[in-house]
């Protein structure tokens, strides 16, 4: 993150958590925007060096800590689509009201444990936040553990793995690189792909956001590259008569 955004990051911390425990801020306004997620990035993106730098030091570094994760799928998210059930037949209806429940209890539970993960990081960065030095440096997970913290793109790695070990899909959970065109801040967050088309957000600092919202609760702020350990992505504006967002790359 780069040094204003460095300055604002603490007080945007606590400030926000000051706010949720008082009762919470004032709410964000939904956005009629949306986002195609999925696009491959341009030969000359300006943040695939960087992004592809850390991708290599990320797989080569030695996770003793932390479960080795699967295999990565090659289809995201938006890119799998799925046939529409057929219609029950009445006798089938009481086996399918159960199949309903599970998987509505399932999706309850798999937010629950979201929300935890966002609640825990977003504590552990009251703690563990710090600066960049003079060069902006991507760490890895075992680089953010050994130093006892980083800045917002080391931190949001405790996100990212920990949804990733605790069983969410490797083609839903991704790193992201959003921007706020008010004042030209950029950030790392986690987006989790419950929805393709409107992901949870994770921030894991705060300065973004509190809690675990979607991103159309966000309208100040624009998703701008999608990545993992294996995968990187473009995000671009789909609403008609809007021109793509390019951004240059810079320091977070």
């Amino acid at each position: 993150m780069g040094s204003r955004a460095n300055q604002k990051c603490i007080a945007l911390i606590a400030s926000l958590l000051a706010c949720a425990l008082a009762g919470g801020c004032a709410g964000f306004s939904g956005a009629d925007q949306s986002y195609a997620y999925f696009t491959p990035p341009a030969p000359d993106d300006q943040w695939s060096p960087k992004i592809s730098g850390w991708q290599r030091r990320e797989r080569a570094q030695d996770h003793a800590l932390v479960l080795a994760p699967a295999a990565v799928s090659q289809a995201a998210p938006a890119e799998t689509e799925r046939e529409s059930p057929a219609e029950p037949a009445p006798e089938q209806t009481r086996v399918l009201d159960l199949r309903a429940k599970y998987a509505a209890f399932r999706a309850d539970q798999k937010r629950a444990m979201a929300r935890s993960v966002a609640a825990w990081t977003q504590s552990q960065a009251l703690e563990h936040y710090m600066e960049d030095g003079p060069v902006d440096h991507w760490a890895t997970l075992e680089e953010t553990l050994q130093n006892n913290g980083d800045d917002c793109d080391g931190l949001e790695l405790l996100t990212f793995h920990a949804l990733r070990d605790l069983g969410f899909e490797m083609t839903e959970v991704f790193r992201a690189i959003v921007y706020r065109a008010s004042d030209g801040q950029h950030h790392m967050v986690t987006l989790w792909f419950e929805d393709p088309k409107n992901p949870w957000v994770i921030d894991p600092t705060g300065a973004m956001t509190l809690g675990m919202p979607q991103m159309s609760d966000l309208p100040g702020w624009i998703p701008i590259k999608l990545f993992s350990d294996t995968t990187e992505y473009t995000v671009s504006p789909v609403l008609p008569d809007t021109e793509p967002i390019t951004v240059a790359a810079r320091d977070l």
